[in-house]
């Protein structure tokens, strides 16, 4: 793996109004996910619901720290949609967790997007003496020899 890590952003669309509305629903998913794909979680999840300024704008949020990073759940009752994000500095299986969430939620239709996050973060300390020189050569400096 090259970079940070995997960023699965999911937009769920036509979602099963009770399931938006389930707080408990939405704490089990939070809950579960992080060992379904691997992750350890760090704290217990945190839910809660929000009202907006106007009233069709009120939903559930939901979180969770895992040690690899976060987790996060927002709902939009009224508008019969979800937004997720599952963030890990390490690899996980984004096919099987964009499938268990659109199953939890009965999306009918998903936007899901899966970016490679800070692709020049080096994972090994060892690899960043090579990017530093390759970098150096492009906007050329020298790069130092070593000792």
């Amino acid at each position: 793996m090259t970079g940070f890590g995997p960023h699965l952003m999911l937009d769920g669309y036509g979602c099963d109004k009770e399931r938006l509305t389930d707080l408990n629903l939405i704490y089990r998913i939070l809950e579960e996910l992080p060992a379904r794909i691997g992750m350890t979680k760090i704290m217990p999840p945190y839910v809660f619901k929000y009202s907006g300024l106007k009233p069709e704008e009120w939903g559930l949020s939901g979180f969770v720290l895992i040690a690899e990073s976060h987790i996060s759940i927002h709902t939009f009752p009224e508008k019969s949609m979800t937004s997720i994000d599952v963030f890990s500095c390490k690899a996980f299986d984004t096919e099987y967790a964009a499938e268990y969430l659109k199953s939890s939620f009965s999306m009918t239709k998903v936007d899901c997007n899966v970016f490679d996050r800070g692709t020049e973060f080096p994972q090994d300390m060892s690899d960043s003496t090579g990017l530093v020189r390759a970098q150096r050569r492009r906007v050329g400096r020298p790069a130092a020899r070593p000792a």
